[in-house]
């Protein structure tokens, strides 16, 4: 086991545990872990997941932001859902901005899996600034993209990595249960 994959996916699991808690060191963790896998990706060959974990890492800056800003009357950011609409929309631009994407990736780069690639790595884009936002929808984005990020890593022999996101799979919904449970508690003191 590489040491610094050791380090990130420790760090990665520590981001998402602190996630589902809604506690705010889950940003340092995840500037931790974002770092360092920005290095081993870009050294895969995945360059939109390495580009994707220099935005993660920026990310990290900015829920941390949010979160400490969000709250209020001795209460966190409350979570929030948003319409059907907003998510039909993302996921439509997200499917366009994918297919060029992985076009000028498999037409001028050595990119491995150039369009998987860019389509997590967009839909990625958007399902960080939903959990930033403390949207509860983001879970179900998570969820779809950790199933495809698995075969990715296991394709290109980061075992572990692609071991940390069957991890995360199984946690997806114990995320959901929790921030569905806050956003109820939210709604009944608004």
């Amino acid at each position: 086991m590489n040491l610094l994959e050791g380090i990130a996916v420790a760090m990665a699991i520590g981001y998402l545990l602190l996630a589902i808690r809604e506690n705010i060191w889950c940003w340092f963790c995840a500037g931790i872990s974002t770092a360092i896998y920005a290095w081993v990706t870009f050294d895969a060959r995945l360059y939109m997941d390495a580009a994707l974990n220099v935005f993660y890492f920026a990310m990290a800056i900015y829920g941390w932001q949010v979160w400490l800003r969000g709250r209020s009357d001795g209460h966190e950011k409350p979570v929030v859902a948003w319409p059907l609409a907003t998510h039909a929309a993302a996921l439509t631009s997200i499917a366009l901005v994918s297919v060029v994407n992985g076009y000028l990736l498999a037409t001028r780069t050595d990119a491995a899996f150039p369009y998987l690639d860019s389509a997590t790595t967009w839909a990625a884009v958007w399902a960080t600034f939903l959990v930033a936002r403390k949207v509860l929808e983001n879970w179900w984005y998570w969820l779809v993209i950790d199933a495809v990020y698995v075969f990715l890593y296991w394709a290109r022999d980061l075992d572990l990595f692609a071991g940390l996101f069957v991890f995360y799979i199984v946690l997806i919904p114990f995320g959901l249960m929790a921030w569905r449970r806050s956003y109820r508690e939210a709604q009944a003191w608004t």
